[in-house]
């Protein structure tokens, strides 16, 4: 009897082990950081507490004599006073529609460090309107001209004029029919055509929003496929929808998504063994900072962000990402709604020379209003089986191919065919390489602690010497005439029409902004101080808040 039960325990010790390994496996191809591990990144958020430095604190918050503090208390003050008298209608109506715009509201509360957001809010206001856009400039309520780094969210990849004549010429081509929804307008056959050659894929489905085709996309691998888990990898923003942001942000805890490692030979090894998973998702604008979330001043609490693009890596992770995905069966899914059409006229798969099985596009394919489209493989696109005609893959949308979008996106596809077009993309990497050097260059013979790395024309600033006030110089910038989204210096993105003129305006101004945020004393550096210091400080400052 012993005997058998012996036998038994070592069986069911041996049946498991196999899940072990595979569980082990899975660990081991997740990411150390935070946003690796989306669990514990939930409940840390959950956990740490609001807090905010009083008044005299503020300017001294890493341990600066008082003689720096009064320098950066002064530099605040003028900011302040310049924000007030040049931006005066531009703030106001900001303030005035915030409490009714719930959108205004987490911007305007995530634009720094929450520790510092109700004293920056209280006296550096920034505005959320503007008036008019001409070639590379907005132009706010109050008359003020900002060069865009903007980039619309991404959209706005050749020029908002571009995209102008795009809806004037599109709402022309459209009138006649109007808002008819439900049947097509002629110029559907169009840009399904153009599409099936850019994407190289058999078929095409239009939805309002990218976050709606990545959602498309996962649905039609999950139910071809007959597995239940999506690959998403680190840091990897694919929509706001619960399957693709499984951490911080998201009420519900993951259940059928993986986060792996990017650029990494233990996730493939998840790929090639898992029999679970339907598709992998792919970000190519991950490409500038791997395993890492998008970039926002907001969590700039120290000078710990990072930031590097590697081609020649990138596509051989690509590469090798597309034979695991053939050969498991596994649907392989690129997310160009950022990043298509602004690195190459065939998007990323043309850039990077991979074919997927299915990619996703938005943003600035709708010629300047929203779009999302899905490209793929016919046998993933179809949404009901011939043999089993209750079994369907559901997806309809009111204003799926609206008659105005769909004429917008054909003027867009068409002038994208042109030759002067193509031309803008002769020798992208070179230019926007050689123009990020250039900065940099200045910056390092300046002796200023600020660098940029770039993805072609999508840039990020990082920053060369621990500091609790990197921040501050999204104000500065502002202040030169550069406009910066709500996320600040974590995110520049520049259209394709910038001449070496515009350019070189832009980073006289980056430098300027640098210069004046040095002599108000912000990049003061205690001796030792490091960026692990930092976080631990904060992390005490936390504890004491928490335990009261």
């Amino acid at each position: 009897m012993e005997t058998l039960v012996y036998a038994a325990g070592a069986l069911g010790a041996a049946a498991l082990l196999p899940r072990l390994l595979r569980r082990l496996e899975l660990s081991r191809a997740k990411h150390p950081s935070l946003a690796g591990h989306s669990r514990l990144a939930k409940r840390i958020a959950k956990w740490l507490p609001y807090y905010e430095y009083a008044e005299d604190r503020i300017y001294a918050t890493d341990g600066a004599p008082a003689a720096v503090a009064a320098r950066r208390r002064a530099g605040f003050e003028r900011l302040a006073a310049l924000y007030r008298q040049r931006y005066a209608q531009t703030v106001d109506l900001t303030a005035r529609v915030e409490p009714l715009i719930s959108d205004l509201q987490f911007t305007g509360a995530y634009r720094v460090p929450f520790q510092y957001s109700a004293h920056v809010r209280r006296h550096l206001r920034s505005g959320s309107f503007v008036a008019a856009a001409e070639g590379v400039t907005l132009v706010d309520l109050d008359g003020n001209r900002h060069y865009d780094l903007t980039g619309a969210y991404g959209v706005n990849v050749m020029g908002y004029d571009f995209y102008k004549t795009c809806i004037a010429e599109g709402a022309r081509r459209a009138e006649v029919l109007g808002p008819v929804l439900g049947l097509y307008h002629p110029a559907v056959a169009y840009n399904v055509e153009r599409l099936r050659a850019i994407s190289g894929l058999d078929e095409v489905s239009f939805h309002m929003s990218g976050t709606e085709a990545v959602m498309q996309a996962v649905r039609l691998a999950r139910y071809h496929t007959g597995r239940t888990h999506l690959v998403r990898f680190c840091g990897a923003y694919h929509g706001w929808w619960e399957d693709v942001q499984p951490g911080v942000g998201n009420p519900l805890p993951p259940h059928e998504t993986y986060t792996l490692r990017d650029l990494d030979a233990r996730s493939l090894r998840v790929l090639e063994r898992r029999r679970d998973i339907a598709c992998v998702l792919v970000n190519p604008l991950q490409a500038l900072h791997p395993n890492a979330n998008a970039p926002g001043d907001s969590s700039l609490v120290d000078s710990a962000r990072r930031a590097g693009y590697d081609r020649a890596a990138y596509t051989a992770w690509l590469k090798q990402l597309r034979e695991v995905c053939s050969r498991r069966g596994i649907v392989l899914i690129f997310d160009e709604v950022f990043v298509g059409f602004r690195l190459a006229p065939g998007g990323a798969q043309d850039y990077f020379g991979v074919r997927a099985d299915m990619v996703t596009y938005g943003k600035t394919l709708g010629g300047g209003l929203p779009v999302g489209v899905v490209c793929g493989r016919r046998d993933l696109m179809r949404r009901y089986r011939a043999d089993r005609p209750a079994d369907v893959c559901f997806a309809r949308g009111t204003f799926n191919s609206h008659p105005y979008v769909m004429t917008a996106m054909q003027v867009f596809l068409e002038k994208l065919a042109e030759p002067a077009m193509l031309a803008r993309y002769a020798g992208l990497d070179e230019l926007w390489n050689a123009r990020a050097a250039r900065l940099n260059a200045r910056l390092a013979d300046a002796a200023l602690p600020v660098r940029v790395a770039n993805l072609g024309t999508i840039w990020t600033v990082t920053y060369t010497q621990p500091s609790r006030y990197n921040w501050m110089l999204q104000f500065y910038l502002r202040a030169e005439g550069l406009a910066l989204s709500w996320v600040g210096t974590g995110r520049l993105v520049f259209s394709l029409n910038y001449s070496n003129t515009d350019f070189d305006a832009v980073a006289n101004r980056f430098v300027a902004a640098a210069r004046r945020m040095q002599a108000d004393g912000w990049w003061w550096q205690a001796p030792g101080l490091t960026d692990r210091a930092i976080r631990r400080r904060i992390l005490r400052e936390s504890l004491r808040r928490l335990l009261g």
